[in-house]
């Protein structure tokens, strides 16, 4: 049975979650993120994957892509995930893989080296099995996730746009709550010019930067108050040098979050209509920035993708929920491109970006059935 061959492997997985972990592979780090992606291309190679690291744009992001085509048809699945994670070198001497209880840790442990090891185990698995030849199936591991993936996503999207359906390895959430609905966002820098002028013996000459950003920072709060969930953050505020001084410049950055794609044109026009109408006489206002990555939404598809793992799941015993987020992963970009697309497929963990991020052991063997399980159903429906 598949499942016993998974239990049998389980010992394996955690030896190659210390392998991975155990590298340090920040966004930065480039050496670190190709060592990552040899240590999969050899294990995909293995199994007959056509595997390539590629070195993605002007900086040179190491990629992996894995491809297995029996036929010219369209991937029946994308596997995506990302190697980098967002902690410095140096990370793995102070904080190595370690295992307490039902909970390992290490940096990127849950987001989301754990994820990817699921991908290996659950296509090792498939081999074994004899399932693999009745899929056409895509690996794509990206390593600039965690700086916004500037440089991979349209490689992304183009993939999503030859694939059926999308699963994304982010960790699942605690209770196997998995990520159906994500919102889109960006960024924008509200920038204010004012007059200085000496604050005790003639302020009437100046103009005051920061109070005309403070009127601007109201209005933006403003966006907050609506029923379309769109969210807008000023989260980062600078102005004026001297007590004594009227400041001539001040400055605001925005965290912008969109439910819906339908939102992203009211949002950034609103952004632009700024420079129009300053509050202080003579104060000139700049803006800079637009929404950059979309909403991952739940259509129709996406749905009848989910009760599928819903009912696999709850087979097993698990209680599977899908939930929305505020945060975005490259589950956005496949979702804009119409891929059905279900994220939080990885190990069941939580705290990602944190030094006390963990995730469940008794959770690994129960996502590479769940995943291998599914992959299995796809496949006998192809």
């Amino acid at each position: 049975m598949m499942k016993n061959y998974i239990e049998t492997r389980h010992e394996q997985f955690l030896t190659d979650f210390k392998t991975i972990i155990n590298i340090d592979s920040s966004s930065d780090n480039k050496s670190g993120i190709e060592k990552v992606a040899r240590f999969f291309e050899k294990r995909f190679m293995a199994i007959g994957f056509d595997t390539k690291v590629l070195f993605l744009g002007d900086e040179r992001v190491p990629c992996l892509v894995a491809e297995h085509r029996p036929s010219k048809k369209p991937f029946d699945i994308m596997f995506l995930g990302h190697m980098d994670t967002v902690f410095p070198i140096g990370e793995v001497e102070n904080r190595p893989f370690s295992i307490k209880g039902n909970k390992a840790f290490g940096p990127g442990v849950c987001d989301m080296k754990g994820g990817l090891l699921v991908v290996l185990h659950v296509l090792e698995t498939l081999k074994h099995e004899g399932i693999l030849d009745s899929l056409s199936l895509c690996v794509t591991f990206n390593g600039d996730e965690e700086t916004g993936s500037n440089t991979s996503k349209d490689w992304i999207m183009s993939t999503a746009q030859k694939s059926m359906r999308t699963f994304v390895f982010e960790p699942c959430r605690p209770g196997y709550r998995f990520v159906l609905q994500r919102k889109g966002g960006g960024w924008f820098q509200v920038i204010v010019k004012g007059q200085e002028a000496h604050a005790g013996a003639d302020p009437e000459k100046g103009i005051n930067a920061v109070v005309e950003l403070a009127h601007q920072v109201v209005k933006i709060n403003e966006l907050n108050q609506n029923e379309k969930q769109t969210s807008a953050h000023v989260t980062v505020i600078t102005g004026g040098d001297k007590v004594n001084i009227i400041p001539n410049k001040a400055q605001a950055s925005v965290d912008v979050r969109i439910l819906k794609l339908e939102e992203k044109e009211p949002v950034e026009t609103f952004f632009s209509t700024l420079p129009k109408s300053p509050h202080l006489k003579g104060a000139q206002i700049t803006v800079q920035g637009h929404i950059d990555r979309p909403p991952m939404e739940a259509g129709e598809k996406t749905r009848k993708l989910w009760d599928l793992i819903q009912s696999t799941g709850q087979q097993m015993g698990l209680p599977m929920e899908a939930i929305s987020t505020g945060g975005c992963s490259d589950g956005n970009y496949t979702s804009s491109m119409g891929t059905p697309t279900i994220d939080g497929m990885g190990i069941v963990g939580a705290n990602s970006h944190r030094a006390d991020e963990y995730v469940e052991l008794d959770s690994i063997d129960n996502m590479v059935f769940l995943v291998a399980q599914v992959c299995k159903t796809i496949g006998h429906q192809s």
